[in-house]
């Protein structure tokens, strides 16, 4: 069993003795260089498949326990209301709005989608701004203008926005190292501004400010 490439494991189990025993009994065996390889490459394969049994149980676990904690998140928030995305958004703001003396009216600048999307309907339904008022602007390297028109739909569709509220994009000529491989489906970084928003933003940062005090 072992010079047909068997590992000690396979042999002690078919037979019913312990691996110790299996072990003692195959140690001296005058093995050729062909069934030590065999003995090796079965080896290989058994371990691998022992991995990719071992990395479909973590990646069940981590499925399991992200719907978990979505339904734990789900019941903690309930019903998000206009106040909670009030404080959500001056949140955001704060880590990713303009807010120096250098930079005119509201604007805002990330490349996840879902939050842009977040600021978007938090400009509508807290701040009662118009669609109409928004501006935006894609920020994105050079390399992706041959599909900067795909770019601009997916914006445009997310956001629910005519392309005639995008301004011209704004490339960064600086070329990667390397191609990544999420290349057709990078968006790059969207900047959205709002039309006469000084006071608005004053608004913004008036509620950082608010959100400074000690508890």
């Amino acid at each position: 069993m072992r010079k047909r490439g068997l590992s000690i494991g396979i042999i002690a189990k078919t037979l019913q003795v312990s691996k110790s025993t299996a072990s003692k009994w195959c140690i001296d065996l005058d093995l050729s260089i062909k069934q030590r390889q065999l003995i090796s490459k079965n080896a290989f394969k058994a371990g691998m498949k022992g991995r990719l049994i071992g990395a479909a149980i973590n990646r069940n676990r981590k499925l399991n326990n992200i719907q978990l904690y979505l339904g734990i998140a789900r019941s903690q928030l309930g019903d998000i209301s206009l106040r909670d995305r009030l404080a959500a958004g001056t949140a955001l703001y704060w880590a990713e709005g303009a807010k120096s003396d250098t930079t005119f009216g509201f604007s805002f600048m990330n490349s996840d989608p879902q939050m842009v999307l977040f600021i978007k309907n938090f400009l509508n339904l807290v701040m009662s701004v118009s669609d109409k008022d928004i501006i935006c602007v894609v920020q994105i390297n050079s390399i992706h203008k041959k599909r900067i028109n795909k770019v601009l739909k997916f914006w445009s569709i997310l956001l629910e926005l005519p392309l005639k509220q995008f301004n011209k994009p704004y490339y960064i000529n600086v070329k990667p190292k390397k191609v990544y491989e999420n290349y057709n489906d990078y968006y790059g970084t969207l900047r959205m501004k709002v039309r006469k928003s000084s006071n608005l933003k004053y608004h913004m940062l008036g509620l950082i400010e608010a959100f400074k005090k000690p508890v």
